[in-house]
Protein backbone atom coordinates (compact mmCIF):
# COMPACT_ATOMS: atom_id res chain seq x y z
CA UNK A 1 0.00 0.00 0.00
CA UNK A 2 1.10 3.30 -1.31
CA UNK A 3 1.39 5.84 2.07
CA UNK A 4 0.16 9.47 1.38
CA UNK A 5 2.68 11.96 1.13
CA UNK A 6 2.73 15.02 3.37
CA UNK A 7 2.08 18.06 1.57
CA UNK A 8 4.53 20.00 0.41
CA UNK A 9 4.14 23.61 2.60
CA UNK A 10 4.27 21.08 5.54
CA UNK A 11 7.65 18.95 4.58
CA UNK A 12 9.07 22.06 4.28
CA UNK A 13 8.37 23.28 7.74
CA UNK A 14 9.62 19.84 8.68
CA UNK A 15 12.14 20.77 7.36
CA UNK A 16 12.99 24.06 8.09
CA UNK A 17 12.55 22.82 11.58
CA UNK A 18 14.91 20.30 11.66
CA UNK A 19 17.79 22.57 10.44
CA UNK A 20 17.12 25.29 12.76
CA UNK A 21 17.46 22.17 15.10
CA UNK A 22 20.19 20.79 13.84
CA UNK A 23 21.66 24.70 14.07
CA UNK A 24 20.80 24.73 17.50
CA UNK A 25 22.72 21.70 19.27
CA UNK A 26 25.48 22.33 16.77
CA UNK A 27 25.50 25.98 18.27
CA UNK A 28 25.46 24.18 22.26
CA UNK A 29 28.42 21.79 21.47
CA UNK A 30 30.47 25.14 20.35
CA UNK A 31 29.44 26.91 23.10
CA UNK A 32 30.95 24.61 25.83
CA UNK A 33 34.26 26.20 27.44
CA UNK A 34 37.70 24.15 27.34
CA UNK A 35 39.34 23.87 30.30
CA UNK A 36 43.17 22.26 29.71
CA UNK A 37 44.28 20.85 32.58
CA UNK A 38 48.50 19.38 32.54
CA UNK A 39 49.29 16.94 35.27
CA UNK A 40 51.13 14.48 36.95
CA UNK A 41 50.60 10.67 35.70
CA UNK A 42 49.80 9.63 39.09
CA UNK A 43 46.91 11.57 39.09
CA UNK A 44 45.23 10.55 35.71
CA UNK A 45 42.61 8.17 37.82
CA UNK A 46 41.42 10.68 40.56
CA UNK A 47 41.79 13.63 37.90
CA UNK A 48 39.60 11.51 35.43
CA UNK A 49 36.76 10.90 37.82
CA UNK A 50 36.89 14.74 39.19
CA UNK A 51 36.56 15.75 35.70
CA UNK A 52 33.36 13.43 35.02
CA UNK A 53 31.65 14.73 38.08
CA UNK A 54 32.72 18.60 37.79
CA UNK A 55 31.33 18.07 33.75
CA UNK A 56 27.87 16.92 35.24
CA UNK A 57 27.76 20.36 37.36
CA UNK A 58 29.36 22.12 34.98
CA UNK A 59 27.78 20.90 31.58
CA UNK A 60 28.75 24.28 29.68
CA UNK A 61 32.76 23.38 30.47
CA UNK A 62 35.00 20.60 28.70
CA UNK A 63 37.83 19.71 30.28
CA UNK A 64 40.70 18.29 28.55
CA UNK A 65 43.38 16.61 30.62
CA UNK A 66 47.07 16.03 29.21
CA UNK A 67 48.94 13.43 31.92
CA UNK A 68 52.75 12.94 31.44
CA UNK A 69 55.90 13.54 33.61
CA UNK A 70 55.68 16.50 35.61
CA UNK A 71 59.19 17.84 34.79
CA UNK A 72 57.99 17.72 30.92
CA UNK A 73 54.64 19.02 31.19
CA UNK A 74 56.31 22.37 32.76
CA UNK A 75 58.47 22.65 30.08
CA UNK A 76 56.16 22.16 27.57
CA UNK A 77 54.58 25.51 29.07
CA UNK A 78 57.41 27.52 30.02
CA UNK A 79 59.41 26.23 27.12
CA UNK A 80 57.47 25.82 24.12
CA UNK A 81 54.08 27.85 24.94
CA UNK A 82 51.80 24.89 25.11
CA UNK A 83 48.33 26.64 25.95
CA UNK A 84 46.82 25.10 29.83
CA UNK A 85 44.52 26.61 32.60
CA UNK A 86 46.05 24.70 35.21
CA UNK A 87 49.08 22.58 36.11
CA UNK A 88 49.27 19.64 38.83
CA UNK A 89 52.39 18.82 39.46
CA UNK A 90 53.43 15.39 41.72
CA UNK A 91 56.62 17.69 43.01
CA UNK A 92 55.75 20.88 44.20
CA UNK A 93 59.28 22.38 43.51
CA UNK A 94 58.72 21.72 39.72
CA UNK A 95 55.98 24.58 39.65
CA UNK A 96 58.30 26.70 42.07
CA UNK A 97 61.63 26.30 39.62
CA UNK A 98 59.94 25.91 35.91
CA UNK A 99 56.97 27.93 36.29
CA UNK A 100 56.88 30.93 39.07
CA UNK A 101 57.18 33.60 38.77
CA UNK A 102 56.84 33.86 34.52
CA UNK A 103 54.28 31.49 33.83
CA UNK A 104 52.54 31.64 37.47
CA UNK A 105 51.84 32.97 40.44
CA UNK A 106 51.32 31.14 43.56
CA UNK A 107 51.09 27.63 44.17
CA UNK A 108 49.35 25.50 46.45
CA UNK A 109 49.94 21.94 48.64
CA UNK A 110 47.12 19.78 47.98
CA UNK A 111 48.42 16.13 48.28
CA UNK A 112 50.86 13.79 49.35
CA UNK A 113 52.34 9.95 48.76
CA UNK A 114 54.96 7.33 49.21
CA UNK A 115 57.17 5.30 46.96
CA UNK A 116 56.62 1.64 47.27
CA UNK A 117 58.39 -1.14 44.92
CA UNK A 118 55.47 -2.91 42.47
CA UNK A 119 55.34 -6.37 41.64
CA UNK A 120 52.76 -8.99 40.49
CA UNK A 121 52.26 -12.48 40.79
CA UNK A 122 54.36 -13.23 37.57
CA UNK A 123 57.33 -11.60 38.99
CA UNK A 124 60.35 -13.62 39.89
CA UNK A 125 61.23 -14.16 43.46
CA UNK A 126 57.36 -12.59 44.13
CA UNK A 127 56.95 -14.90 46.78
CA UNK A 128 59.72 -13.83 48.94
CA UNK A 129 60.32 -10.23 48.57
CA UNK A 130 59.64 -8.19 51.41
CA UNK A 131 61.04 -5.02 53.21
CA UNK A 132 63.82 -6.44 54.42
CA UNK A 133 65.21 -8.29 50.85
CA UNK A 134 63.55 -5.95 48.24
CA UNK A 135 67.47 -4.65 47.04
CA UNK A 136 68.98 -8.05 47.45
CA UNK A 137 66.12 -9.00 45.09
CA UNK A 138 66.70 -6.40 42.29
CA UNK A 139 70.26 -7.16 42.39
CA UNK A 140 69.89 -10.79 41.43
CA UNK A 141 70.85 -11.63 37.57
CA UNK A 142 67.60 -12.16 35.56
CA UNK A 143 65.34 -9.95 37.30
CA UNK A 144 64.02 -7.04 35.33
CA UNK A 145 63.13 -3.93 37.11
CA UNK A 146 62.56 0.18 36.31
CA UNK A 147 61.83 2.98 36.78
CA UNK A 148 60.68 6.42 35.05
CA UNK A 149 62.96 9.35 33.48
CA UNK A 150 64.43 11.12 36.06
CA UNK A 151 64.76 14.49 33.87
CA UNK A 152 60.87 14.36 33.15
CA UNK A 153 59.40 12.57 35.76
CA UNK A 154 59.58 13.21 40.14
CA UNK A 155 58.66 9.81 40.34
CA UNK A 156 62.09 8.78 38.32
CA UNK A 157 64.72 11.00 40.37
CA UNK A 158 62.44 9.79 43.50
CA UNK A 159 63.08 6.21 42.86
CA UNK A 160 66.35 6.94 42.45
CA UNK A 161 66.66 8.72 46.12
CA UNK A 162 64.75 6.03 47.68
CA UNK A 163 67.69 3.40 46.98
CA UNK A 164 70.34 5.85 47.81
CA UNK A 165 68.55 6.06 51.28
CA UNK A 166 68.47 2.62 51.58
CA UNK A 167 71.79 2.35 51.09
CA UNK A 168 72.67 4.36 54.12
CA UNK A 169 69.28 3.61 56.27
CA UNK A 170 70.03 -0.21 55.37
CA UNK A 171 74.05 0.53 55.96
CA UNK A 172 74.65 -0.95 52.40
CA UNK A 173 77.89 0.60 50.98
CA UNK A 174 78.15 0.42 47.20
CA UNK A 175 74.03 -0.95 47.37
CA UNK A 176 73.12 2.32 44.77
CA UNK A 177 75.88 1.80 42.35
CA UNK A 178 75.36 -2.26 42.52
CA UNK A 179 71.36 -1.92 42.00
CA UNK A 180 71.67 0.82 39.28
CA UNK A 181 74.19 -1.40 37.30
CA UNK A 182 71.47 -4.40 37.36
CA UNK A 183 69.13 -1.93 35.35
CA UNK A 184 69.36 -1.14 31.87
CA UNK A 185 68.80 2.27 30.42
CA UNK A 186 66.11 0.71 28.30
CA UNK A 187 64.07 -0.28 31.64
CA UNK A 188 63.66 3.55 32.04
CA UNK A 189 60.40 5.02 30.51
CA UNK A 190 59.18 8.48 30.20
CA UNK A 191 56.64 8.37 32.88
CA UNK A 192 56.26 6.27 35.64
CA UNK A 193 52.55 5.10 34.94
CA UNK A 194 53.75 3.22 31.40
CA UNK A 195 55.58 0.71 34.09
CA UNK A 196 52.44 -0.44 34.85
CA UNK A 197 51.79 -2.22 31.75
CA UNK A 198 55.22 -4.11 31.50
CA UNK A 199 54.70 -5.86 35.41
CA UNK A 200 50.71 -6.46 34.30
CA UNK A 201 52.11 -8.31 30.96
CA UNK A 202 55.14 -9.72 32.74
CA UNK A 203 57.54 -7.75 30.93
CA UNK A 204 58.98 -6.13 33.59
CA UNK A 205 59.01 -8.34 37.19
CA UNK A 206 59.51 -4.61 39.47
CA UNK A 207 58.97 -0.98 39.34
CA UNK A 208 59.21 1.98 41.63
CA UNK A 209 55.74 3.81 41.60
CA UNK A 210 53.52 5.88 44.15
CA UNK A 211 51.41 4.18 46.36
CA UNK A 212 48.51 5.21 45.04
CA UNK A 213 48.99 4.21 41.62
CA UNK A 214 49.73 1.11 42.87
CA UNK A 215 46.19 0.92 44.46
CA UNK A 216 44.43 2.18 42.17
CA UNK A 217 45.76 -0.32 39.37
CA UNK A 218 45.53 -3.44 41.57
CA UNK A 219 49.16 -4.36 41.81
CA UNK A 220 51.09 -5.91 44.77
CA UNK A 221 53.82 -3.69 46.54
CA UNK A 222 56.59 -3.42 48.67
CA UNK A 223 55.91 -0.72 51.50
CA UNK A 224 59.12 0.98 52.61
CA UNK A 225 60.63 1.82 56.13
CA UNK A 226 59.63 5.62 56.40
CA UNK A 227 63.50 6.80 57.13
CA UNK A 228 63.27 5.94 52.93
CA UNK A 229 59.83 6.01 51.49
CA UNK A 230 59.46 9.63 50.52
CA UNK A 231 56.57 9.49 52.80
CA UNK A 232 56.81 11.44 55.96
CA UNK A 233 57.61 14.78 56.24
CA UNK A 234 59.03 14.42 59.54
CA UNK A 235 62.05 11.86 58.15
CA UNK A 236 62.66 15.47 55.72
CA UNK A 237 66.42 16.38 56.97
CA UNK A 238 67.06 12.22 56.91
CA UNK A 239 65.47 12.62 52.93
CA UNK A 240 67.96 14.99 52.19
CA UNK A 241 70.99 13.17 52.26
CA UNK A 242 69.88 11.88 49.29
CA UNK A 243 70.33 14.05 45.90
CA UNK A 244 70.05 13.53 42.23
CA UNK A 245 71.25 15.16 39.65
CA UNK A 246 68.69 16.38 36.46
CA UNK A 247 69.02 17.93 33.89
CA UNK A 248 68.52 22.37 33.79
CA UNK A 249 66.05 24.64 32.25
CA UNK A 250 68.24 25.31 29.80
CA UNK A 251 69.95 22.63 27.12
CA UNK A 252 73.60 21.23 28.55
CA UNK A 253 73.09 22.67 32.07
CA UNK A 254 71.85 20.34 35.06
CA UNK A 255 70.49 20.71 38.49
CA UNK A 256 70.94 19.00 41.94
CA UNK A 257 67.70 17.67 43.62
CA UNK A 258 67.79 16.99 47.38
CA UNK A 259 65.19 14.04 48.81
CA UNK A 260 62.08 15.69 50.40
CA UNK A 261 59.01 14.42 51.31
CA UNK A 262 56.71 13.61 48.08
CA UNK A 263 54.31 16.50 47.77
CA UNK A 264 52.22 17.92 45.00
CA UNK A 265 51.34 21.10 44.31
CA UNK A 266 49.01 22.90 41.49
CA UNK A 267 48.79 26.32 39.75
CA UNK A 268 46.93 28.64 37.19
CA UNK A 269 48.79 29.29 34.51
CA UNK A 270 49.43 33.26 34.14
CA UNK A 271 48.15 33.27 30.27
CA UNK A 272 45.41 31.11 31.13
CA UNK A 273 43.12 30.93 27.60
CA UNK A 274 40.05 30.34 30.12
CA UNK A 275 40.72 31.95 33.64
CA UNK A 276 37.06 31.90 34.70
CA UNK A 277 36.26 28.11 34.49
CA UNK A 278 39.95 26.97 35.72
CA UNK A 279 38.81 28.96 39.15
CA UNK A 280 35.58 26.66 38.92
CA UNK A 281 37.51 23.85 38.45
CA UNK A 282 40.19 24.56 41.23
CA UNK A 283 37.66 25.19 43.36
CA UNK A 284 36.21 22.15 43.01
CA UNK A 285 39.35 20.12 43.25
CA UNK A 286 40.20 21.41 46.17
CA UNK A 287 36.88 21.64 47.72
CA UNK A 288 37.09 19.02 50.78
CA UNK A 289 33.73 17.85 49.85
CA UNK A 290 34.82 17.50 46.34
CA UNK A 291 37.81 16.81 44.45
CA UNK A 292 39.94 16.13 47.72
CA UNK A 293 37.49 13.15 48.87
CA UNK A 294 38.09 11.98 45.43
CA UNK A 295 41.57 11.52 45.86
CA UNK A 296 41.01 9.97 49.44
CA UNK A 297 38.39 7.82 47.60
CA UNK A 298 41.36 6.78 45.26
CA UNK A 299 44.19 5.90 47.75
CA UNK A 300 45.74 9.36 47.37
CA UNK A 301 46.84 11.34 50.19
CA UNK A 302 45.46 15.05 50.60
CA UNK A 303 46.43 18.01 52.59
CA UNK A 304 43.48 18.96 54.35
CA UNK A 305 42.98 21.62 54.18
CA UNK A 306 45.34 22.94 51.19
CA UNK A 307 48.26 24.96 52.46
CA UNK A 308 50.43 28.11 50.33
CA UNK A 309 53.13 30.01 51.30
CA UNK A 310 52.26 33.15 53.00
CA UNK A 311 49.16 35.40 54.16
CA UNK A 312 49.88 37.23 50.93
CA UNK A 313 49.70 34.29 48.59
CA UNK A 314 45.98 33.39 50.72
CA UNK A 315 44.75 37.05 50.02
CA UNK A 316 45.73 36.68 46.11
CA UNK A 317 44.27 33.82 45.02
CA UNK A 318 41.06 34.13 42.39
CA UNK A 319 37.19 32.84 43.42
CA UNK A 320 36.81 31.10 46.56
CA UNK A 321 40.36 29.49 46.85
CA UNK A 322 41.42 31.63 50.06
CA UNK A 323 38.85 29.56 51.86
CA UNK A 324 39.88 26.45 50.78
CA UNK A 325 43.61 26.94 52.16
CA UNK A 326 45.86 27.55 54.82
CA UNK A 327 48.91 29.41 55.56
CA UNK A 328 51.66 26.61 55.82
CA UNK A 329 53.58 27.04 59.17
Amino acid sequence: MTRPSLPKGMRWRIGLWTAILVLALAAAAQAKQDVIVFHAGSLTVPFAEAEKRFETLHPDIDVLREAGGSTKLARMISELGKPADIMASADFKVIDKNLIPGHADWNILFASNQLVLCYTDQSKFAAEVNADNWYEILARPGVVWGHSDPNLDPCGYRALMVIQLAEKFHNKPGLYDQLIANRPEANVRPKSVELVSLLKTGHMDYAWEYQSVALQHGLKYVTLDDHINLGNYKFDNFYARAEVKVTGKEPGTFQTLKGQSSTYGITLVKNAPNREGAVLFLEYLLDPANGLKILKEMGQPTIDPCQVSSEAVQKGLPGKLPNLVVVKK
